[in-house]
């Protein structure tokens, strides 16, 4: 590890003070990065559980397409008619919100808006964030979002209608169906204030990571959930932009008579004036954000897991280098693949061939990541804590979903296989669960410092095998149904023949699906459970080596009471040939450990007694000044 001169931020004009916050400045409106984490996570939850149940909403239809659903028309009113059938524009609203929340609201502002926040500062060594007022406004213009989706769901003509990709000019046209009305119109009104959101927050993380590391922390020493969240950050304020974008000229063709997306069209035989647009470059400026979407949802949950692993493995984290050049192998190809979901767009077969060829490309970071968790977990000396269960349930997932990935990816194929439960299949396995996962494992490793208490490990392993034997039950039959044909988004498909033989299967999917919910609130109440009667946890109870666990068990604003340590070594020394103990802290000079030191770190002793000695000299005047 080479030493390097390392951007650190000035103690004088970050002079650690404690905040007396009173209860608006510190729980509401709070700049302190470590709360504003716990309100992306905590709003996330909520927004998950919205999401979850809208899910078991349309699975009810699917499974259970004759069931009389009286009994929900207290919760849903007039989307559920005189015979106990639910409406079928609703149906559509119902798939279009789900989406919308789950990537969205739940695994991008939830995962990426929680760790980014709580452990950028922490574990890179910094009082906060490079703008806490940013930071402040990021969450609050999510909030915003939050609210006004919500209210969609309770208009009159209901929520947003048009699939969570809102293609036009189903999405274009208010009089097309009752989704796109005024549902629409809020769907796209919350989402330019969430893409507000996600642009100030990645400013503010790219920012930290660049500036305000702390002595010693180069790039060659960042934790992998750093480089993730930093990547991640990098993908989004390249991508998000195209999105507002897309949802601008949208805006435009819905109230101002523009035709960006439109043309000829006739509605009940009556042909609507707009000429020269296109719905197809919808789609392109739509994935330009949706596939960089995938890794920005994915890339923190992986760099979660690779914390969490190489912890609970007790060995140095397999290919430190080659995860690095991964990533930044996965942040440049996820803006060259897009097309890849539009195959049946009508796109020239040469430029689909390129597309497919890229798509494929991408699988080889993907699988040298998979490599290297395997690898970590081979032969090392393994702690089954929840969030190692939920780690491995991660690189699981991300497998069995990768390897469907490939068939899509080729066009022949995706010809037969586009708008099937296949494709419901591959990304809920590959995005949705596994960056779940993710999230879930960091929740379960990081909870002792967000809250100074423990989660309870036993109610742990049952939300984690509950919930994992659930996801492949409910996931893996939707690959059968996918080949044979069954289409996404049919609110009944008893009048087919070829679908008809399929009753049974999802029947069986949607149970799986309850049962799965039901499971997440086990994790619901050990979270706020847990948060005021856990058992009060130690300061590194996973006897871990990064920064954060070396802030008091409650760490006040500005992270630490006294000097910010400084970093001598990498974050993955783990069982370390002839080291005292099996783990060794960032903060520990190589000077202090002769012993386990490999020949290159015997080299940096020298230089490193030179610049404590020089810190130290330093001191010395100081004090003699005052």
């Amino acid at each position: 590890m080479a030493t390097a001169t390392v951007a650190h931020h000035d103690e004088t004009a970050h002079e650690h003070h404690e905040h007396h916050d009173n209860f608006i400045t510190k729980y509401i409106f709070t700049q302190d990065h470590k709360m504003i984490g716990k309100q992306f996570l905590i709003t996330g939850m909520f927004w998950a559980i919205i999401g979850g149940f809208l899910s078991i909403l349309f699975r009810l239809q699917l499974g259970f397409p004759e069931m009389d659903l009286s009994f929900l028309r207290p919760l849903l009113g007039g989307w559920i008619d005189e015979a106990g059938k639910l409406d079928p524009t609703f149906y559509l609203a119902l798939v279009t919100m789900h989406g919308t929340i789950m990537v969205f609201f739940v695994l991008t502002a939830g995962l990426s808006g929680t760790f980014s926040n709580y452990l950028i500062p922490l574990q890179i060594g910094a009082r906060d964030m490079a703008s806490g007022f940013m930071n402040m406004l990021s969450y609050w213009f999510f909030f915003v979002s939050g609210v006004i989706m919500f209210i969609s769901l309770f208009i009159k003509t209901g929520p947003a209608g048009g699939g969570w990709v809102v293609y036009p000019p189903l999405s274009a046209l208010e009089q097309a169906i009752p989704g796109s009305g005024l549902g629409m119109t809020l769907w796209l009104i919350a989402m330019t204030f969430f893409i507000a959101s996600s642009l100030l927050g990645g400013i503010n993380y790219i920012t930290t990571v660049i500036n305000l590391r702390t002595k010693g922390m180069s790039f060659s020493r960042l934790p992998l959930t750093i480089w993730a969240f930093f990547l991640t950050a990098v993908i989004g304020l390249l991508s998000f932009p195209v999105l507002f974008a897309a949802a601008l000229l949208l805006v435009f063709d819905r109230s101002f008579g523009t035709s960006f997306y439109l043309s000829d069209i006739y509605i009940g035989g009556e042909a609507l004036p707009n000429t020269g647009g296109s719905p197809v470059l919808y789609q392109h400026l739509f994935w330009f954000l949706g596939h960089p979407e995938v890794y920005i949802v994915l890339l923190p949950a992986l760099g979660i897991t690779s914390e969490v692993i190489a912890t609970n493995s007790r060995k140095p984290i397999f290919g430190y280098k080659a995860m690095i050049i991964s990533m930044l192998g996965i942040t440049i190809l996820s803006f060259i693949v897009w097309a890849h979901h539009m195959f049946v767009s009508g796109m020239n077969p040469f430029l689909g061939s390129i597309f497919m060829f890229l798509t494929l490309i991408i699988a080889v970071p993907s699988a040298v990541k998979v490599f290297n968790y395997l690898t970590t977990l081979w032969r090392g000396n393994l702690i089954f804590t929840p969030a190692m269960l939920f780690s491995i349930g991660l690189v699981s997932f991300f497998i069995s979903g990768g390897l469907t990935g490939i068939f899509l990816g080729n066009s022949a194929i995706d010809i037969q296989l586009h708008d099937t439960y296949f494709v419901v299949a591959h990304f809920h396995l590959v995005m949705g669960s596994a960056s779940f996962f993710g999230l879930m494992a960091g929740v379960y490793h990081w909870f002792p410092k967000m809250f100074g208490r423990m989660m309870d490990a036993r109610l742990g392993y049952v939300h984690f095998w509950l919930t994992f034997v659930g996801v492949y039950l409910v996931f893996f039959p939707m690959h059968y149904i996918g080949i044979a044909g069954f289409p996404r988004r049919y609110y009944n498909w008893t009048n087919f023949e070829f679908t008809n033989m399929y009753t049974d299967l999802n029947m069986f999917v949607s149970v799986a699906a309850i049962i799965t919910f039901a499971a997440q609130f086990i994790f619901i109440f050990n979270f706020f459970y847990s948060m005021y009667r856990g058992r009060k946890a130690t300061l590194n109870p996973w006897r871990s080596n990064t920064l954060e666990w070396t802030t008091p068990l409650k760490p006040g604003h500005g992270n630490w009471p006294g000097e910010i340590p400084t970093v001598y070594r990498w974050p993955y020394d783990y069982s370390k040939p002839g080291a005292a103990e099996d783990f060794i802290p960032q903060t520990v000079p190589l000077s202090a450990t002769p012993e386990s030191n490999l020949p290159h770190e015997q080299e940096m002793v020298k230089l490193e007694m030179e610049i404590m000695k020089e810190e130290s000299d330093v001191l010395v005047a100081n004090e003699s000044k005052h």
